[in-house]
């Protein structure tokens, strides 16, 4: 970095473009979407790249990208484009050739950008960061960078734990994106146009001292003798003990997405997705994401409205996703779903909501939601199977809740039935297990009496537990991936028992060997970043996908590196945490009192529910005091409608 602006990059599409009649699905490297944007350079201050560390398809559906995106470029001063990883068969080319991680808009060399933004939502991401970084030239290591490399920062729920990638990022921002991406925008304008005084550890202390950006280089980690922390400080003057999340106010004030960008190949998600609300109270103890974006703040119906007319004329998309934690929950749902249903009645658009509570489902909110005429699988979480453990992980819903939903959804002509549960949950036994099938064997029953027909499916879909930072069970010990894997193994012979329903029952599970190497990536400090490191340096890429993850690789690696500091993988995922314990992140400040999560521990192991602070009053989280904001939620008082006509089919979309 300099006074100067960087000057302008060569972009390498010319030497990209005969390589991607190599490789599978071309398109997903060549951009030039509909609503993508690409700024003369010489009109931006700050130039960021926003990467999501998987393909194309996985990424660029992503909210928050796209949030960021629009924020960003709508500054006028500074301008973001994207990148994402790159398919091995394209990496050995670009490696062969020489050429560089390149961004999607101006396909120029990523090392070539102010700051290098990566959202990184899932642990077993890390790898793609490495690489990422090590494709771009970007030294893998904060302390090795120049004034001509980005700064490195990251966002997303493993910000929250960023320990074991301490070392390969400069800055992690924990919390909502929109106003922390427009801060550092302007910090690190205002350091350049000063003249970068201090060099990079100049605008790093400038982005430290406000307290809400976390530099892990300006903290020292010391361990004691039994290889737990014993204390984790600030190395220089000026930097705070703690990091505070941020936390965004006022949703209706931040419209985004307004024009998302129309992929070109394929993605997991093709919609136009409406967050109508962020934050969960519901409490549930194994949910990190419930637990980090408290309170719940709710958009009003008229803003609600207004962002699914423009995305929808922006766009041309034919499905509508209305996003949140659990958009069931929104204190209007039921009249978002109407006043949408009315708003598009007749114009082959569909209402969708990608998964919801048990106790949350109404039979108005499944009609709403059916009459667009294309109805997906119901898709709800019980998390487990027996009243007693849903009480353990505080859940607070029973079965006859679950069989009014399905019987709601039945009703309305739905004929298939998602579940999700986990597995491994403290205090869960054999027993629980079996529950699940019982259940599932219900669910089915209940459809058929319904519906008097024979077609009813339901599909049980489990994973394992992995505890998470700021959560009540950030102290338990997780299942061991044997463990996971014979549980699952005695609800699946349960199922296969059920004479007359197994064959409506289908059973899909992830082994548990992956979710250990989450668990160690989620819970770990910042010994276990040797891991990631000799992780990528054998190999490792793409660890979230099924048929390039390598359990014994990563089992070999830990040995190696964590051995000699009298560590083990065991050490850190089974191993039970004492009250006291120091652990990693209790330096990031999500808002909650440690204490409250710590009782929250042991009421979930004595079966103790807790209820949802929006219904029945404060529970003492810590979070609205402690972060100065509160619960916003309806009813607005506003409408949806009336709106404009409906939007204009786009040319081609029926195509």
């Amino acid at each position: 970095m300099s006074e100067q602006p960087r000057p302008e990059p060569a972009g390498l599409f010319d030497e990209l473009s005969p390589l991607l009649a190599q490789v599978v699905t071309p398109v997903q490297y060549v951009g030039g979407e509909i609503n993508a944007r690409l700024r003369p350079w010489g009109d931006s201050q700050v130039h960021w790249v926003l990467m999501y560390p998987d393909t194309y398809g996985v990424g660029q559906p992503n909210q928050g990208l796209a949030i960021l995106y629009e924020v960003i470029n709508e500054l006028g001063w500074a301008s973001a484009e994207r990148s994402f990883s790159v398919w091995p068969d394209l990496e050995a080319l670009m490696r062969a050739h020489g050429l560089p991680q390149f961004t999607l808009e101006s396909h120029r060399p990523v090392r070539a950008y102010d700051v290098l933004g990566v959202g990184l939502s899932t642990e077993l991401g890390c790898t793609n960061l490495l690489n990422a970084l090590d494709l771009a030239g970007v030294p893998l290591h904060s302390d090795e960078r120049t004034m001509d490399d980005p700064l490195v920062l990251i966002g997303g729920h493993c910000a929250f734990n960023p320990e074991p990638v301490a070392d390969f990022i400069d800055v992690a921002v924990l919390g909502d994106g929109e106003e922390a991406s427009v801060e550092l925008s302007r910090i690190v304008r205002d350091w350049r146009l000063a003249g970068c005084p201090g060099g990079r550890d100049g605008v790093l202390e400038v982005l430290a001292a406000t307290g809400g950006f976390y530099v892990p280089r300006f903290y020292d980690v010391e361990y004691g003798d039994d290889g737990a922390i014993a204390r984790i400080s600030p190395n220089r003057d000026g930097v705070p003990a703690e990091v505070e999340r941020w936390v965004l106010t006022d949703l209706d004030a931040w419209p985004y997405p307004k024009e998302p960008i129309v992929p070109l190949a394929e993605t997991v998600h093709e919609r136009y997705s409406a967050e109508i609300f962020r934050g969960c109270t519901r409490g549930c103890r194994f949910c990190q994401a419930g637990m980090i974006t408290r309170p719940v703040r709710e958009r009003s119906l008229a803003a609600i409205g207004a962002m699914v007319d423009h995305g929808l004329r922006a766009t041309g998309l034919e499905e509508v996703g209305l996003l949140s934690l659990s958009s069931a929950d929104h204190t209007e749902i039921t009249e978002i779903a109407h006043q949408l249903a009315d708003r598009y009645e007749g114009d082959n658009v569909s209402l969708s909501i990608p998964s919801t509570r048990v106790d949350a489902f109404t039979v108005d909110l499944a009609r709403e939601l059916s009459r667009g005429g294309r109805r997906s699988g119901l898709t709800i979480a019980p998390e487990a199977g027996s009243e007693r453990l849903r009480a353990v992980i505080n859940k607070n819903v029973s079965e006859d809740d679950l069989m009014a939903t399905v019987s709601a959804a039945f009703g309305q002509g739905w004929r298939s039935v998602k579940m999700y549960f986990m597995c491994g949950l403290p205090t869960e036994t054999d027993e629980d297990m079996l529950a699940i099938a019982r259940l599932a064997h219900r669910v089915v029953e209940t459809g058929r009496r319904i519906t008097g027909r024979r077609d009813i499916a339901c599909t049980v879909s489990i994973g394992g537990f992995v505890p998470k930072a700021h959560t009540p069970f950030q102290w338990a010990p997780q299942a061991g991936p044997e463990l996971v894997d014979h549980r699952i193994g005695v609800l699946r012979e349960a199922v296969r028992a059920d004479r007359g329903f197994h064959r409506a029952i289908t059973v899909r599970w992830s082994d548990g060997a992956p979710g250990q190497i989450e668990g160690l990536l989620a819970r770990g400090d910042r010994r276990v970043g040797r891991v990631i490191e000799a992780v990528w340096l054998d190999g490792g890429r793409f660890d979230g996908w099924r048929e390039h993850y390598d359990h014994q690789r990563w089992v070999d690696c830990a040995a190696i590196e964590l051995g000699p500091l009298g560590v083990d993988l065991d050490w850190y995922t089974t191993r039970e945490r004492d009250e006291l314990e120091v652990l990693p992140w209790d330096h990031l400040d999500a808002g909650l009192d440690r204490g409250w999560l710590w009782q929250e521990d042991l009421a979930g192991r004595a079966a103790r529910q807790l209820a949802d602070c929006r219904w029945d009053g404060c529970e003492d989280c810590g979070v609205c005091p402690r972060l100065g904001v509160d619960i916003e939620m309806g009813p607005s008082g506003t409408t949806l409608l009336p709106l404009e006509p409906p939007p204009p089919r786009r040319a081609g979309a029926d195509a």
